[in-house]
C-alpha cells in the first residue's frame, strides 16, 4: 500500500512530467520559455519559506 508521502511524490512527478512536456511543445522564444520553465521552482521555494516561517511562530 502506498503511503501518503509516496502518493504526494508520485503526484508531483506526474505534474512535473506533464508541465515540462507541455513546455517543450510550445513554440515561443527560448528566453521566455526558460523563464516560464522555472515558475514551478519559484512557487515551491515561496511555499517552503512561507511554511517554515509559519511553523516557527
Amino acid at each position: 500500500m502506498l503511503k501518503r508521502k509516496h502518493l504526494i511524490l508520485l503526484m508531483c512527478l506526474l505534474v512535473g512530467i506533464g508541465y515540462f512536456s507541455a513546455m517543450s511543445n510550445w513554440e515561443i522564444h527560448y528566453f521566455w520559455k526558460s523563464l516560464i520553465a522555472f515558475i514551478p521552482f519559484q512557487i515551491a521555494a515561496i511555499a517552503y519559506v512561507t511554511a517554515t516561517r509559519w511553523s516557527r511562530s
